[in-house]
């Protein structure tokens, strides 16, 4: 039976930040990955990271700050986000944001997205922020990655402590003990029937393109030893993909962000398109026949941004996903919805923001506090069909600001550690976009910590 000092379960953004940290303290990490790549549902993502105060901000003239950050993070979780969970972020988002630059991973550009008061969507490529991580890791002979390795149990000795890690290897179990501990960092269960049909049985229909090792194994190991969980009953679909996305391209666009509106297929607006993704996802879902569309005109077109994962209009338009109409008449043909209804919708949305307010749903920007929104009237128009997909839970199991795994009676396990999208509290009842990746590296990091004091306690 090898020994370590630590074993990290999962090599996602939240694993191989823990591994490259775990590394150049000099301690001998075993991670464990499912798969036989490395990435997990932080590839899939849109690579959004939400940091606040960076260089980035400063260049363009963003005012931003830590207190901002949080105080829409808050917001947007409807005030039942874990407070310490969140404070903690915030002590370390803006080093871990320089960490992450310094480890070679590069941030393209800036957007506002949900939630966010201020361009603070920090965009990486996820898969060149994972190589990157990866490319430090193997500088690190006292770090191995073992792939097609599932871990399947955890064990405590004869302490209490959790120490050992039974896994799959070349078809045999093995066992693997780590004398500081175990960092769960496995992802969530987006790809489990059993477990979203479980805790989310209003969720059945949307598409599921999570991870596909994302089956809850973390959880259910952090169960078996008495973990608690959080925030189970705000779990919610991500709104914005075409219904095609279950497919290989995962086309997802969120141009209420840049100034359209949902409209049901009746014609009618039916939310706040301002707010939370996971929100709209919900309200969408509540809809006739669960379809709606995001309608635009020419002047949201150009907003689009190039190559950015949620607002490349014109990708969408060139894989032939969106309809396009001189007139509202026409493109509520195109959509099948009642043209009169359509026209009186829109009709309607224009007024409300020529008078700046809007007294069906109450929108006054267009994404959280940024930006206003625009009459939508110049031609051409344009629709994009949209529906909800489970691409990560945000859900899991509860932790401290040490990243320690924690009993009903919030004790901490000792020698259970977690990170990334396998823990809940941290995002309550929304989610603002760019804070999973964040709360990825940041807590991925933050257990390494713990786990690496001589007595890893509260």
């Amino acid at each position: 039976m090898d020994s370590y000092d630590l074993i990290i379960l999962g090599g996602g953004l939240a694993g191989m930040c823990a591994a490259v940290e775990a590394g150049e303290q000099g301690a001998n990490i075993l991670l464990l990955e499912k798969q036989d790549e490395l990435g997990g549902s932080t590839v899939l993502s849109s690579g959004y990271m939400a940091f606040a105060g960076t260089n980035m901000q400063e260049k363009e003239g963003i005012l931003d700050s830590t207190e901002s950050l949080l105080a829409d993070m808050v917001e947007v979780g409807g005030g039942v986000n874990e407070p310490s969970l969140v404070e903690a972020y915030g002590s370390q988002q803006l080093e871990t944001y320089q960490w992450l630059v310094d480890h070679g991973v590069e941030f393209r550009s800036l957007e506002a997205v949900s939630g966010h008061s201020v361009p603070r969507g920090h965009i990486i490529d996820p898969h060149q922020a994972i190589q990157s991580l990866y490319k430090r890791v193997k500088q690190l002979p006292n770090v191995q990655i073992c792939f097609n390795c599932p871990a399947s149990r955890l064990q405590k000795n004869g302490t209490g402590r959790i120490d050992t890690v039974l896994y799959q290897a070349d078809g045999e179990e093995r066992k693997a003990v780590a004398a500081k501990g175990v960092l769960i960092a496995s992802g969530g269960f987006a790809k489990s029937e059993e477990l979203l049909g479980q805790f989310a049985p209003q969720l059945k229909g949307a598409l599921r393109i999570g991870g596909a090792g994302n089956q809850g194994d973390g959880i259910r190991m952090a169960w078996e030893h008495g973990a608690w969980v959080k925030d189970l009953p705000y779990l919610n679909g991500t709104y914005g993909f075409h219904p095609s996305a279950a497919g290989k391209l995962k086309s997802q666009g969120l141009a209420f962000y840049k100034g359209a509106i949902m409209v049901n297929q009746l014609g009618k607006r039916f939310v706040n398109e301002s707010i939370s993704y996971k929100l709209l996802g919900k309200a969408a879902f509540e809809q006739p026949e669960q379809i709606s569309y995001q309608v635009w005109d020419q002047t949201v077109m150009e907003k689009g941004v190039f190559d950015d994962p949620l607002y490349d209009f014109e990708l969408l338009k060139r894989r032939r996903l969106l309809y396009k109409a001189e007139t509202l008449e026409e493109l509520a043909d195109c959509i099948d919805v009642p043209a009169d209804v359509l026209e009186d919708t829109i009709y309607r949305y224009n007024q409300s923001v020529q008078n700046g307010v809007d007294p069906d749903f109450g929108r006054k920007a267009l994404t959280h506090n940024y930006g206003k929104p625009t009459a939508i009237e110049k031609a051409p128009f344009y629709a994009f069909e949209s529906t909800v997909a489970m691409l990560a839970t945000y859900a899991g199991v509860a932790l401290n600001a040490k990243a320690q795994v924690l009993n009903p009676y919030g004790e901490p396990i000792p020698g259970l550690y977690a990170a990334g999208e396998v823990t809940g509290g941290f995002h309550g009842a929304g989610y603002m976009t760019g804070s999973s990746l964040g709360k990825a590296a940041v807590f991925g990091r933050i257990g390494v910590w713990a786990a690496m004091e001589q007595n890893a306690v509260v």
